[in-house]
Parts: structure tokens; C-alpha cells; sequence
């Protein structure tokens, strides 16, 4: 009888082991970029659009470690792109802060927001100071000027990482050099609490100011 009824736990336990092991291997397999697991998975009925615990897709975490060929297996077969994992990252916010290129590229082919609320891709890759990467987003209709919730945009994202060609790249693609964040300061601001004093001359010949001396508009 307890034979029985061991024979019976571990066979209503199997399917639970498997799911879990395919899980695993799934999540594993997104890491390293390995495409032909992942499609051998999909193709068994895994989701396209399985998540780990932290809420990164397997786009998410192909795109963050620069495996190209799996984002675009995966853009084919249709996952979202604009999902958002627990820290509201999408998966090309992800390949912009780490700079790969190439990823980004078929990101943006295949249909991925460049604008959102919060910090944008294109704030990542200012920040991280990926200055192709800026031009492609910019390129394909980024805006500029988007301020995250406390204010931080593009250009103050870049002044503060001390990416001086990044930034003379948004001056020249009309970024507004007196943006103010939510603390008052201006990129000029930033750059300059950040000893970068190189950048602080280029925002001021572009009529960049001290958010002391900002009038902002009242609406």
C-alpha cells in the first residue's frame, strides 16, 4: 500500500520536477544566448515570454548580455518588446545602458517604444555614454528633451557621467541645456558638482545657466 501511494506522490510530482527543470534551463539557457535551446524549448511549449523572478523576459535578458542572434530569434516569434520587468526596465533600456549596439538596432526595427515614461533609452545611453547608440535612438525619434520623474533628462543624464561628446551631440540635436531637475539644478549643475568642467564650457556657450538663475515657466 505505501508503495502504492509512493509510486502515485512521485507521479503526480513529475510534471511539477520537469516544469521546473525546463524553467531553469530556459531562464538559464536566455543568459548565455543560447538560441537553438531556447527555440528547442519554445517549440515544446515554453513561453515566449517567460519571466524570472526578478521580471526580466527572456528578451530582456538576451538583450542585457548583447546576444544578438537570440533577440532577433525572439522578436520573430513575436515576444513583447515593451515589457517591463520589477525595476521598469523594457529590454531596450537594458541593451542601451550596457551599449550593444547591434541589439539595440533590431530592437528599435522590430517595433520597441524609444519614448516612455521614466528614464528613457535614450537617458540610459547617455548616461552610460554610448554615443552611437544615442545617434540611432535620436534617429529614430527619441525625444530629446523627455524628463524622468524627477526631472533628469538626456542631457543632464550625460553631463553627470561626463560624457562630453554625447553631450555636445543632444546640444546639437536641440536638447534644452536649461532643463531643471526637481532639486533646481540645470545640466550645468550637474556637470560641474561632478567636476566636469569641460562639459560645464560647451553647456554654457550653448546658453546653458545655474538653475539659481532659470526662471521657470509658470503654467
Amino acid at each position: 500500500m505505501k508503495i502504492r501511494l509512493l509510486t502515485a506522490l512521485f507521479a503526480a510530482a513529475l510534471p511539477l520536477l520537469v516544469g521546473a527543470a525546463t524553467y531553469d534551463d530556459l531562464i538559464s539557457s536566455a543568459k548565455l544566448g543560447d538560441t537553438r535551446d531556447v527555440a528547442e524549448m519554445v517549440n515544446k511549449g515554453a513561453s515566449i515570454d517567460t519571466t524570472d523572478i526578478d521580471g526580466n523576459t527572456l528578451l530582456m535578458l538576451a538583450a542585457r548580455d548583447g546576444h544578438a542572434d537570440l533577440v532577433d530569434y525572439l522578436i520573430k516569434h513575436r515576444a513583447k518588446l515593451n515589457a517591463r520587468n520589477a525595476a521598469g526596465d523594457t529590454a531596450l533600456r537594458l541593451a542601451a545602458f550596457r551599449g550593444h549596439l547591434k541589439v539595440v538596432e533590431l530592437l528599435v526595427a522590430g517595433g520597441a517604444a524609444v519614448n516612455m515614461p521614466g528614464w528613457t533609452p535614450l537617458a540610459y545611453a547617455a548616461f552610460s555614454g554610448h554615443l552611437e547608440i544615442a545617434r540611432l535612438l535620436v534617429k529614430s525619434g527619441a525625444d530629446v528633451n523627455a524628463a524622468s520623474e524627477n526631472g533628469t533628462t538626456p542631457l543632464i543624464a550625460a553631463a553627470r557621467g561626463g560624457h562630453l561628446d554625447v553631450v555636445r551631440f543632444l546640444l546639437g540635436s536641440k536638447a534644452d541645456p536649461n532643463k531643471v531637475l526637481e532639486s533646481g539644478d540645470t545640466a550645468l549643475d550637474i556637470a560641474l558638482k561632478n567636476q566636469n568642467t569641460d562639459i560645464g564650457d560647451l553647456l554654457r556657450k550653448a546658453g546653458g545657466k545655474s538653475g539659481k538663475t532659470v526662471t521657470i515657466e509658470v503654467r
